[in-house]
């Protein structure tokens, strides 16, 4: 089963806002989750991210990958994916 950490869609018709979710990678975009990691709002002017950091990185350790654009939104809350996987232990 390969495993990804990506948004799944929330909110009203014209104010998304999203759940950052590790989930199957089969499984559709609203689909059944794994586990619930973070929550991701772009209509603020700060993009207001809230995100356990903690089991990010578990779940990356674990074999999880971002798809793209949770992988810049990772980047950008200083999250280095790259030094994860290569420090995997």
């Amino acid at each position: 089963m390969s495993v990804r950490i990506r948004l799944q869609k929330k909110g009203k018709k014209r104010y998304k806002v999203y759940r950052i979710v590790v989930a199957n990678s089969k499984s559709p975009r609203n689909g059944k989750i794994i586990y619930k990691l973070g929550f991701y709002n772009p209509n603020l002017k700060n993009n207001n991210i809230i995100l356990n950091i903690k089991k990010t990185i578990f779940w990356i350790k674990l074999g999880a990958l971002p798809n793209k654009k949770t992988f810049f939104l990772l980047k950008n809350m200083g999250i280095n994916i790259k030094n994860i996987l290569n420090n995997k232990k």
